[in-house]
């Protein structure tokens, strides 16, 4: 089933309808601000097989990600500490995956792992789909095969046709994007760019960026305790270097 939704103005019986639906166990697909993604409420463990499933997703080895409305409202379910909410705080809503140690709120399906994905989309249908529920959403990002029209992950029609008969509503937000979120690793109290995707991360103080040339230059590194992120882009390829205090 396809359901249209805007940015702003939605009515209340489609974002109840949208509820229902997810609180009954069901599976959507849904637009975020990169790609369109499958989803559902991220406390219902047989909801959550049923996405791994359809994505073929091992879900002992896999990293399982929660999209969320906000930074408060994902806490009790990841342990944040002070500097990386700095970050998150200044960086969302936006194209990224935080991943962040697992809290113990996450049901038996999250249990012995160490660390869970959060995403804050910068997309007001996602954000109002989890404030309505009142829950997270479990996520993972539409893919295409190799040898498939890209337009099976971008374009709701066919997107339902292909998938319509899997989940249980597709949510029609407008024509999706194809570039991934950028993946960025905040354990053990560094962070690390593991996949370089739409987004871009600009630190706050007590953060600075430093070209490579300078920090070599200076010799900086060896006065201060540093941790370099690696950023890899299409057309520059370049380390950056953030001084913790």
């Amino acid at each position: 089933m396809l359901l249209k939704l805007y940015e702003k103005n939605n009515s209340r019986r489609d974002l109840d309808h949208i509820v229902d639906v997810l609180n009954s166990g069901g599976v959507i697909i849904y637009p975020t601000d990169t790609t369109y993604a499958i989803g559902c409420h991220a406390l219902k463990e047989r909801a959550i097989e049923r996405v791994c499933e359809i994505k073929g997703l091992d879900t002992k080895h896999h990293l399982l990600s929660v999209v969320a409305h906000d930074i408060s409202s994902v806490s009790e379910y990841v342990r944040i500490d002070n500097e990386t909410f700095r970050i998150m705080r200044d960086q969302l809503p936006g194209p990224f995956t935080f991943i962040l140690p697992a809290g113990n709120r996450l049901p038996k399906i999250f249990k012995n792992r160490k660390e869970v994905g959060i995403r804050i989309p910068d997309n007001n249908i996602a954000r109002e789909i989890c404030e309505a529920l009142n829950a997270p959403l479990l996520s993972t990002s539409l893919k295409v095969a190799a040898n498939e029209d890209i337009e099976y992950m971008t374009l709701p029609e066919l997107i339902d046709e292909k998938y319509g008969e899997r989940v249980d509503l597709v949510i029609d937000g407008g024509e999706g994007g194809t570039e991934y979120s950028t993946i960025v690793s905040c354990l053990d109290g560094e962070l690390e760019i593991i996949r370089q995707g739409k987004g871009w991360i600009y630190y706050p103080p007590p953060y600075q960026f430093i070209y490579i040339t300078d920090y070599i230059a200076t010799g900086s590194f060896f006065s201060k305790s540093y941790s370099v992120l690696r950023m890899i882009s299409a057309k520059l390829s370049w380390y950056a270097i953030y001084a913790l205090k």
